[in-house]
């Protein structure tokens, strides 16, 4: 029977928070396994490590590998993020979480933030669907997608980033030419993903105009 798995990227001995990296799947063939080489997975490394490196010694970092690849009514991401956010807990009790995931990881982070002890979400390039509804409340929350992302839909995404407005604190930033697989402009991804993180977990100041930007209550920005 497939099961989650936690990778630890950055474990420090007294953390403040802990981030929750979730990879993006497929639409098709959800009973398919998770293998931690297929591309979907890799790409979240960077981002993993970038946010390690931005946290110091002050953040743990996990990447979730899920149960199957794609997402079906029995077997959801979400399901993975409950789980995982139970693991959580029992080793670091009650520190705040951020989910951080790309493409139906996007997604998973977005429908995932409703879970108690998440205090920000980050969803790169969110495949998300027009029928997608949750209130996040005081999570913070950032959707970041490439204006020429063909796989994802950066108007569905922002419809959602809008309705969740409605109910709570969300920003959108739009990466100019960034595509799908965040390896255009991947540095960009990487860096707003790490900068949220750290400044909804830690209380760090942001460097970039586009994080202070939608952290003040900017609803779109553009980078």
């Amino acid at each position: 029977m497939s099961t989650p798995r936690l990778i630890p990227v950055h474990t420090p001995r007294e953390p403040q928070g802990v981030v929750l990296v979730l990879h993006g799947g497929a639409s098709r063939g959800a009973g398919v396994r998770v293998s931690p080489t297929q591309l979907s997975v890799l790409r979240m490394v960077p981002v993993a490590r970038r946010i390690a490196r931005a946290g110091r010694s002050r953040l743990a970092v996990l990447r979730l590998l899920n149960t199957h690849r794609g997402w079906d009514a029995g077997t959801t991401p979400v399901m993975d993020v409950a789980w995982a956010l139970g693991q959580v807990a029992e080793q670091h009790g009650d520190l705040p979480v951020a989910l951080v995931g790309h493409s139906l990881g996007g997604r998973a982070a977005l429908l995932g933030g409703v879970e108690p002890g998440v205090r920000s979400v980050v969803a790169l390039n969110p495949w998300v669907q027009t029928t997608d509804r949750v209130r996040l409340g005081d999570t913070r929350t950032l959707v970041v997608h490439g204006t020429d992302d063909r796989i994802a839909s950066p108007e569905r995404a922002l419809q959602l980033a809008r309705r969740l407005s409605e109910s709570g604190r969300v920003g959108y930033i739009a990466v100019a030419g960034g595509k799908h697989a965040m390896l255009r402009r991947g540095r960009t991804f990487e860096r707003l993903a790490a900068e949220f993180v750290t400044c909804t977990l830690l209380g760090d100041p942001a460097r970039s105009s586009a994080v202070r930007e939608v952290l003040d209550g900017a609803p779109w920005v553009e980078v």
